[in-house]
């Protein structure tokens, strides 16, 4: 005989899907650092070395990591903001880099040079699959436990099973 899982099971299963989107994002800051930056300078007419894009690449992480952890961890009704928010929030050290080697900025539309105004390159990813297309599923799977999660506890304090 099989048992409806609790909304405390549904509550640890996030929690477990949140654990493994930070370690998925975490780890996959540096690349996209490495390869956005290098586009960008290339596209703007500029070139950066190694070093600076290791740099970029590590003060980005320090940024992310814990904010993102913040946001993950939150509960479902705290509203701590968008784990994708974090990431763009830390494009910085990024913007940095391009405007130390000289970059040319992108053209912008209007909407986003207002939305996101210290992202001068159009840095800042739109879905997790802009960091790598790895991080599609577990941010889609993250995402749905916790709607799960939030909907199942309006339903159980409206006494709805």
């Amino acid at each position: 005989m099989s048992t409806e899982p609790t909304l405390a099971d549904d509550e640890r299963q996030l929690a477990s899907y949140a654990g493994a989107l930070h370690t998925f994002v975490v780890d996959a800051i540096p690349g996209w650092v490495r390869r956005l930056t290098t586009e960008r300078a290339n596209a703007g007419g500029a070139a950066v070395d190694a070093a600076d894009l290791e740099w970029a690449a590590a003060a980005t992480t320090d940024l992310v990591a814990p904010d993102l952890m913040r946001i993950l961890n939150a509960d479902v009704d705290d509203g701590a903001g968008s784990p994708l928010a974090a990431v763009r929030a830390a494009v910085g050290p990024m913007t940095d880099l391009l405007q130390r080697a000289g970059a040319a900025q992108p053209p912008r539309d209007e909407f986003v040079a207002k939305a996101f105004p210290n992202d001068l390159f159009d840095l800042g990813p739109a879905a997790f699959s802009d960091i790598a297309a790895e991080l599609h599923e577990p941010g889609l799977v993250w995402g749905a436990a916790r709607a799960h999660v939030h909907l199942r506890r309006r339903r159980e304090q409206a006494g709805d099973p």
